[in-house]
């Protein structure tokens, strides 16, 4: 899962960076309004973490753009702000939680899973697909009650293409949320771990969901 963090606060957006990260989410950071609008024209995100006070401009006016633009990128509202106005104006343009500072790491988390979990699982943390249970807060992956052992890569892609279920998923896009960049066009690495990730869920008795669309990319059929 891909989290953009826009916050000015270097040491705070690092040390949140830091801990998504043992999280296992792909963190990205902006610093200020420009760089923010840069990356959420460009790049889709699972959830962003928005700062209303920024160098350049006001973290709501990004959150306008986003509706604008017809977004559908989670949002928390991190803000030292704590006036019912700026909370009422954040959740009404579209956040979807707020989050006063200063907060806890663990409480931070928790709002984004959460944020995760209704936009693409609609609130269940446990995902079933026939013979397939996928636990995202334990990270757990079973076929008939036996675990799948993945590892953390192949974990993150098997989300991936759950939370696009149904959907064409381009090679440039799976390297894009997983890795962060194009990876110069060689998609070696993403083959690998498709094959890796079929083959285990395959052995372990599950059907061949990842179907693979010639020249185009990927999709996963599970109901």
């Amino acid at each position: 899962m891909k989290i953009l963090i826009i916050e000015d606060e270097k040491a705070l957006s690092e040390s949140i960076a830091m801990y998504l990260a043992s999280q296992e989410y792909t963190c990205e950071i902006a610093g200020d309004y420009t760089t923010a609008i840069h990356k959420t024209e460009y790049n889709d995100y699972d959830c962003i973490l928005l700062d209303i006070t920024l160098p350049g401009g006001n973290g709501l006016k990004i959150l306008e753009r986003l509706k604008e633009d017809k977004k559908t990128d989670g949002v928390l509202i991190i803000s030292a702000k704590n006036s019912l106005d700026d909370k009422i104006k954040g959740l009404n343009l579209g956040a979807d939680d707020y989050l006063s500072k200063p907060f806890h790491l663990s409480e931070l988390n928790a709002r984004v899973a959460a944020i995760i979990r209704r936009k693409y699982f609609d609130g269940n943390s446990v995902l079933q697909f026939d013979n397939l249970r996928i636990d995202t807060q334990t990270r757990m992956v079973t076929i008939e009650n036996n675990p799948v052992e993945l590892t953390k890569k192949e974990y993150e892609l098997l989300l991936y293409f759950v939370s696009n279920k149904r959907r064409l998923i381009s090679k440039e896009a799976i390297a894009e949320h997983l890795w962060g960049s194009d990876m110069g066009g060689n998609f070696d690495f993403i083959y690998t771990h498709i094959k890796n990730l079929r083959k285990k869920l395959m052995d372990a008795g599950d059907a061949d969901y990842i179907k693979s669309v010639y020249g185009m990319g990927y999709k996963f059929t599970g109901q």
